[in-house]
This record gives structure tokens, sequence and C-alpha cells, in this order.
């Protein structure tokens, strides 16, 4: 009963509002007639009563500069400063099922334009809030049809909702900049913080709230990944306001995090972007957290590899490894957690020695993880915060190497191989690969003919394991002995200009030589020939300038020694390493179109970076929301009837049990809290940087009531509710 009253008292107030603004309009004219009809009584009236004949019903414009402005925004769909005529606005009569009705005014394409063109001017703040509270009414779309909505309803097409969120999404920044007084772009936290204790700030920090507000809520709606890069590219110049609102902070971090894990490549850069600025300008206040959720999304998407899947989790470790740059220091602390992590993993492999111990260390997940940090140490490895990472770095990848020494997992061991080589080079520290290489040519499975046949190209690049079959086949004995010669001689030509270079080289020479002699592939036997050849050349050459010398080996003029030829790569095994790179890429290129080898990532700093520094003026003009249009208008037209039922019908077991696999936290990743964090800011459990070596057990359910607070539920075996608790 109470509700029936509540809305046909809204229902007058809206009937009321409309008669009241056509009286003022009636009375406009009368003015304006009687100045024609009787001249004299104008001229009296305009000596007597001024202000009775400058009545304007539309006296609602307010200027920028007045201080007693009113800049308040409603949430009536109403434009501030149109005039309601029925070219402007079109109003419709909605009814419910119970008889209600309301007013639904449509906002047209000329009243958006109208308002641009007022903003341009610079001139009045109404055109400002005419267009935040369009914008509202185009991010809550879907949710407009709301019976218990006691507001006018307002809506609008889909060309006019595009062009409303593409002029808000573009501009607002630069307004409420200029309102602020803030820099064009850009800023640090330490101006926010001074500007918000001006008159200003205090005058219009609603303005900014609701922007922001209003673009959450969109984002949350989104499902096109072209509309979610476009409203984040642009909303990373507000990144400043962010510091205003730490809540909003927190929710649009872990939207962010989200879009960056599962989104495509442009939406995971606009993500990095978005993230990347805000921990700049804002420092410490999400810089912890944003390092966090990047690994944990990074090690999500390890979890599932195929050779395609490979490209974009390394495109994601290039943007993880070019995050760590805003504050190396920061990241350091993080990386020596998380790299400790993977030495307890690997630690309890060696102590407890079972399939489920070995499985943690021989996966996707755990290696990904590996490689992610090789990528850091290779490109921040001489800087004094990251380089003392290389040695706990390399000895992890060395014990995981080892520890399962069986042919099956020799592409493991190769990618093993390849990470130390680039720890090598980048940190010019001797690690020893040549025995962990020359141990897989003396397995059995190098030696004895193939009797499995010819068998499929070998790709082990994309795979850590082979099967009992392929090991038998010609194309595995080929791969193996093929990728052994080109790192081995990637790690020999590192170190072809050093003064010691006889010394670390003879023993691989020698088993090489055994080798040789051993094997009964000709074709083998041919390519070993070849590289023990090269090998012996450069220690001729090395051994040549060695004679010439004075210094002693302890002196620090050995770092010198070849350093011209070096500089110009004159060893012969450098130039054999040249040929043997270019072979290897032939061979890639015929297994697979893409290049999923490690030490291969696609460089993304030079252009994508600086591209990111530009203005987008080439997707501001086309129908960028189509598809979010598309999608409130299929939530808004569903009936109450069917979407109930949804709500209420049973989900299958798989995928009930699919919901409950994402909430549970495996292996690799971060015990972090990943409840929602409350807008008035309460706190919040203390989160955990470990990462859960076994799966926890099941969190209980929560139901939140209307009012806001929290309801725990308790579930039976059979699934039925059994009773709630407030909380």
């Amino acid at each position: 009963m109470g509700s029936k009253k509540k809305a046909k008292k809204s229902q007058n107030d809206v009937s009321d509002e409309v008669e009241a603004i056509k009286e003022a309009k009636e009375h406009k004219k009368q003015l304006e007639k009687l100045k024609e009809t009787q001249p004299e009584f104008y001229e009296y009236l305009k000596e007597v009563d001024k202000e009775l004949l400058e009545f304007d019903a539309d006296d609602d414009d307010v200027k920028i500069g007045d201080d007693d402005a009113e800049t308040d925004l409603d949430d009536t769909g109403v434009d501030d400063e149109g005039d309601l005529d029925d070219s402007d606005v079109e109003k419709a009569v909605v009814g419910s099922k119970k008889g209600e009705q309301s007013v639904r005014a449509i906002i047209t394409m000329e009243m958006v334009e109208s308002w641009c063109k007022g903003i341009q001017e610079n001139e009045k703040i109404a055109p400002v809030r005419s267009l935040l509270k369009a914008f509202r009414v185009a991010c809550h779309l879907a949710e407009e049809s709301d019976e218990k909505s006691s507001e006018r309803l307002t809506t609008m097409s889909k060309a006019v909702m595009n062009k409303v969120m593409v002029e808000t999404l573009t501009n607002m920044d630069g307004i409420l900049r200029n309102l602020m007084n803030l820099p064009a772009y850009g800023g640090k936290k330490e101006k926010l913080i001074e500007v918000k204790s001006t008159k200003n700030w205090k005058k219009y920090q609603h303005l900014v709230k609701s922007y922001l507000g209003n673009t959450l809520h969109a984002l949350n709606q989104m499902t096109d990944a072209k509309d979610i890069s476009f409203t984040l590219k642009h909303l990373t110049r507000s990144s400043l306001f962010f510091a205003a609102f730490p809540a909003f902070l927190r929710k649009y971090v872990k939207v962010a995090l989200h879009f960056w894990g599962t989104g495509s490549r442009e939406l995971s850069f606009a993500s990095f972007w978005f993230l990347r600025t805000l921990c700049v300008q804002l420092g410490s206040d999400c810089l912890d957290e944003c390092f966090k959720g990047l690994y944990k999304a990074y090690v999500m998407n390890c979890q599932f590899v195929n050779a395609t899947k490979l490209q974009h989790i390394q495109f994601l470790r290039q943007l993880f490894v070019e995050f760590m740059l805003v504050d190396l220091p920061t990241a350091y602390q993080h990386a020596f957690i998380f790299i400790r992590q993977l030495a307890m993993i690997l630690r309890e492999a060696l102590n407890m020695k079972t399939k489920e111990s070995f499985r943690k260390v021989y996966e996707w997940k755990y290696i990904n993880c590996l490689e992610l940090w090789t990528v850091a140490i290779r490109k921040y490895g001489l800087e004094p915060d990251f380089k003392p990472l290389a040695y706990p770095l390399t000895q992890i990848i060395s014990g995981v190497a080892r520890l399962v020494p069986t042919a099956r997992y020799f592409p493991l061991r190769m990618r093993c191989v390849r990470m130390l080589n680039c720890i090598a080079a980048a940190t010019d520290a001797f690690i020893p690969v040549s025995m962990l290489l020359l141990d897989m040519l003396e397995m059995k499975e190098l030696n004895c003919p193939p009797t499995g046949g010819v068998g499929k190209p070998a790709d082990l690049r994309t795979v850590l394991k082979v099967s009992k079959q392929a090991l038998k086949t010609r194309s595995f004995q080929e791969a193996c002995v093929s990728s052994v010669i080109d790192e081995l001689g990637e790690h020999l030509a590192q170190w072809s200009y050093s003064v010691s270079f006889f010394e670390l080289s003879f023993i691989p020479a020698v088993r090489l030589r055994n080798f040789c002699k051993g094997t009964k592939v000709e074709r083998f036997r041919k390519d070993m020939k070849e590289l023990i050849r090269q090998i012996e050349a450069n220690s001729e050459f090395t051994n040549k300038k060695r004679a010439t010398i004075t210094f002693l080996p302890s002196d620090l003029a050995t770092s010198s020694f070849l350093e011209e030829e070096k500089q110009s790569g004159a060893s012969p095994l450098s130039k054999y390493v040249a040929t043997l790179r270019q072979k290897a890429q032939q061979r890639n290129i015929s297994l697979t179109e893409s290049s999923v080898l490690y030490g291969a990532e696609p460089s993304l700093s030079d252009k994508m970076l600086a591209e990111s520094d530009e203005e987008d003026g080439g997707d501001e003009g086309g129908a960028i929301f189509n598809s979010f249009y598309l999608q409130q208008k299929e939530t808004r037209e569903k009936p109450p009837e069917v979407e109930k039922k949804q709500k209420n019908k049973k989900k299958p077991k798989s995928l009930q049990q699919e919901a409950i696999d994402e909430d549970i936290v495996e292996d690799l990743v971060l015990s972090s809290d990943e409840e929602d964090e409350p807008m008035d800011g309460s706190p919040l459990p203390e989160e955990t940087d470990e990462i859960e070596m076994e799966t926890p057990k099941k969190k209980k359910k929560q139901k939140t009531a209307a009012d806001g607070s929290v309801k725990k539920v308790r579930v039976s075996k059979k699934g039925g509710k059994k009773r709630k608790r407030g909380h």
C-alpha cells in the first residue's frame, strides 16, 4: 500500500513539474503579446516592475566563475539547459503492470551537440552537468526500467549514446582539470592534495565522483574488447583523480587486473598502461596490489598452454617486466618473495620425491614463472637492485633441469638451458650448462637406432614432456641433437673471447669426440665434428693472443682481453653460431608460422608504449559503443519472469564445479583476498604474500542482503540451505 502511495506521489510530482514549465512558457508569451496590444501599459510595467518583464523560463544557466553557483547533479535525465519543447524532448507514457505511469524523456542528438558547443565556448557549467547526466543515463540504460525507481525515466538512441560516451570520455578529463586548476596532463599525487583544500575542489568534486563512478559501472557491464580498451585509454588521463577516492582506486585496480589477465592483446596492453600510469602518478597507494595482481593473473594464464597461447603468455611476460621499471626496489622485494616460493616448491619435490611433488615443478605454471624472472634478469640484471636475484634463480633452474633426468623430459631441460644461457649473457657470469647438454648426448635414447619410424616433426618448444612412442622416432632424435648443438654453441660463443677459453672448452670437446665415436648415425657424427673443429679453431684464436700478454689471470686487465674482436664478432665460434641461428630459424618456420621460441619475445617498448602517449584521434568518430548499447538494450527488454527463472535455475554440476574452481587458489597463485573491498573504506583481512602449496578448503558461501550486510549461509551436503545468520 505504501509503495502505491509513493509511486502515485512521484507521478504527481512529475506532472506538477511539467505543468509548471508549461505555465511559465505561457506567461512569457503573454508578456510579449502585451508589448504589442498595450504599449503604454507595458512602458508603465517597465518603470515599476522591470524584473517581471525580464522573466525567463530558462534562467538556470550558471556561469563557471560564479562562486554561488549550484552544481549538484540530480538523478533526472532532463537537461538543465533545454526548454523541454516537443522538438527537443519527446515525452512518452510508460505503464507498468500495476497501472503506474511515468514520463520518459528522450535525449536527442541536437541536445548533445548543444551541450558540447556550450562546453567548447567555456562559459557555462550547465552543459557540463547536462552531459554528465546524459553520461549516467548511457551507463545505466539497462537499469532504467526498474519498477522501484521514482525518477523520470530517460532514454536515448544508439547514435546518441555513442556520441555521449565518446564526448564524455574524450573531453571530461580536460574539463575537470580546468575547473580544479590542475595541469592539462599528468601530475603527481602531491598536487591533488594541495587542490583538495581549495574552494573549487569542494564545489566541483561531486562532478569528478559522478564521472568516475559511472565509468566504473560501465566497465563492469561491458563485454566488447574494443569498448573496454577505448574507455581505459581515455580514463588513463584521469588517473590523478583516484588519489582523492581510495575506494574507487581499489575497484578500478581490480577491474583492470581482470581485463589484463583475461583480455586480448589490445585490451591487455590498455589495462597495463592504465595500471602503470596509476602507479607512476599515485606511487605506493596501489603499487603493491598491482604487482601481486599482475603476477597472479600471469600465473593463471599459464595453466593451459599450447602453441598459440604461448605467444600471449610471452606478451604478458613482456608487459609484466616493463611494469617493474616503475619502481625497481619494490619490484625486487616482490621478485625475491616469488622466487623464494619457487625454491620452496623445488625443495619439497627434492625431499618428498613423489609424483605429486614432481608434478608441481614439471608443469607450465612453474616453468613460465621461471622464464618470467629470467626475462627480468636479462633486462635488469646489471641494475644493483636486481643483480642479487641472478644467483638463486640460477640455482633453481639448475635444480629443475636435474630433478628427473630422463629422456622424456628433454624439452623441459632444453628450456632450462636456454634460461641459463640468457642469465649468463645478461650478468656476464659463467654458468656451467655444458654438462647438462652433454649428459643428454650420453643417454641411450640418442645412441640407439630409431625403432619408431620417422614420426611427426618434433617441436621441442611447445611441450615439456614427450611420449614413449615419440622417443623412438628419428625426428625426435634429430630435434634433440640439433638443440644440443645450438645451445652448446651459444654457451661456448659467450666465452669465445675469454682468456681461459681453452680450459673451459677442453672437457666439452673430449666428450663430443666420444659421442662421435659411439654414435651410429652419420648425420649426427658430421654435425658434431663441425662443432669440434670450430671449438679447436677458437682455442687456437685465443691462445695466439694469450701468448702475447703479460698480465696474470687475477689481474683486472683480463676484462679487456680481445675486447675489439668481441665488438666486431671476429671469433670463429661467433661466426659459426650465427649460421646455427639461421638454420634454427628456418626449422622453426617450417614447424609453425608463429615463433614461440624462448628468447624471441616480441618487443613492445618502442612502438606500443610510444603510441600510448599520443592522442587517439582515429577511433573517436566511429560507432565505438554499438555493442554496449545492444547489450544494455537486451538486458532492459528481457522479461522479468524469464530473468527470475534464470536466477533460480539450478546450475549443472559441471558449471558449479567450474565456479568453485575459480575461487580455489592453487600452487603458485597468491592467497590474497578475492572479495571486493567495501566502498566505505572499512578494513579488510590482511593479505598474505605467500604462494599456497596446497589447495585450500572451499570457502563458505556468503549472501549479500539488500541493506549491504553480509549473511552467511550454511549449506548442507545435499545443497539445501539450513539457516541464515546476520553478520
